[in-house]
């Protein structure tokens, strides 16, 4: 499927990049917290706490009764966060958004804040399999209390499932040939360490290496954590928690998590974009209205600075 090209908006770099938190450096920090436009007694939603960079900036705009509430399945987050009464820290998967909140009698928020991906912290921790770089098992669970891990997938799917998978969350070329190999040899060759699972697949290997890794990694570590499942669940809570005004801001890092959200946000669902045909009326109502019609990009600055940063899009949208 051919999709449509938009243009995006750079940021310009008007201010110095905010000092980089060790365990992980922020991305469009400055213009997320500008996005969510924070009213001081509101009540906000940092979905992926992470190295807490957001959640810090976001209370630095609330006054004393404004109320965040901050989610993150992987329980070294918990580590970074601040000596503040006005933050609740959960430490579950923003798939249970509504749960939670209405845990704590929370009916409606005015933000919503999502900074998807990896953390720079779990690519850095060899022992998590998330990155290339490092010898590890290949685990990639971003919620250590759940038992799938990536050798669990490659070790146990189907031919079949592991070339949908490949397929679909990872662009792979040859995903159909890695399946194969796969099924081939687990049998023989332990895959339970990042380097054997290369190893015993590097005959496959179509191009540069590590990009033909990086995206065989994205599509493990995406079905490990059940990412896209996530997100969606996420963004239809999303509206049924949003108070009217109420801004979602989202950073995704690669095309299938932000089909996803330019989706949602322009019209409320998951499928694809089609013209309106004029003989039939659509009936769908629409809840958010789209703050950027394109886009927000790292500008040079950021990239230069983080480079890591240079695949992320921010998008806004606003419950009407």
């Amino acid at each position: 499927m051919v999709n449509k090209k938009h243009k995006q908006t750079q940021s310009t770099d008007p201010l110095p990049i905010l000092p980089a938190n060790t365990y992980h450096t922020a991305v469009l920090l400055r213009e997320a917290i500008s996005a969510l436009n924070i009213i001081p007694d509101g009540t906000y939603v940092d979905c992926t706490f992470g190295g807490g960079s957001h959640s810090k900036e976001i209370l630095k705009h609330l006054g004393e009764n404004g109320r965040l509430f901050a989610f993150d399945q992987d329980a070294d987050a918990a580590r970074n966060l601040p000596d503040d009464k006005r933050l609740v820290f959960l430490p579950h998967n923003f798939r249970h958004l509504q749960r939670f909140l209405r845990l704590h009698q929370v009916q409606q928020v005015n933000g919503i804040l999502a900074d998807l991906g990896v953390s720079s912290h779990q690519f850095d921790e060899a022992k998590r399999g998330f990155s290339l770089r490092f010898e590890g098992d290949l685990d990639m669970r971003m919620d250590k209390r759940q038992s799938l891990t990536a050798f669990q997938i490659v070790n146990t799917y189907t031919e079949p499932q592991l070339h949908k998978l490949f397929e679909q969350y990872g662009e792979v070329t040859n995903s159909k040939s890695l399946a194969k190999k796969i099924v081939q040899v687990r049998h023989t060759v332990s895959m339970q360490k990042v380097n054997a699972f290369k190893h015993a697949v590097s005959d496959m290997v179509k191009g540069n290496p590590n990009k033909y890794f990086a995206q065989v990694f994205q599509a493990l570590r995406i079905e490990v954590n059940d990412e896209l499942g996530a997100l969606k669940e996420m963004l239809q809570q999303s509206t049924k928690l949003l108070a009217k005004g109420g801004r979602i801001v989202i950073i995704t890092f690669h095309s299938l998590e932000d089909r996803i959200v330019k989706n949602f946000f322009r019209q409320g669902s998951f499928d694809e974009e089609r013209d309106e045909n004029p003989f039939t009326s659509n009936t769908v109502e629409k809840e958010l209205s789209v703050i950027t019609k394109k886009p927000v990009v790292p500008g040079k600055t950021e990239i230069d600075q983080n480079p890591r940063s240079r695949s992320a899009k921010l998008r806004v949208a606003e419950k009407k």
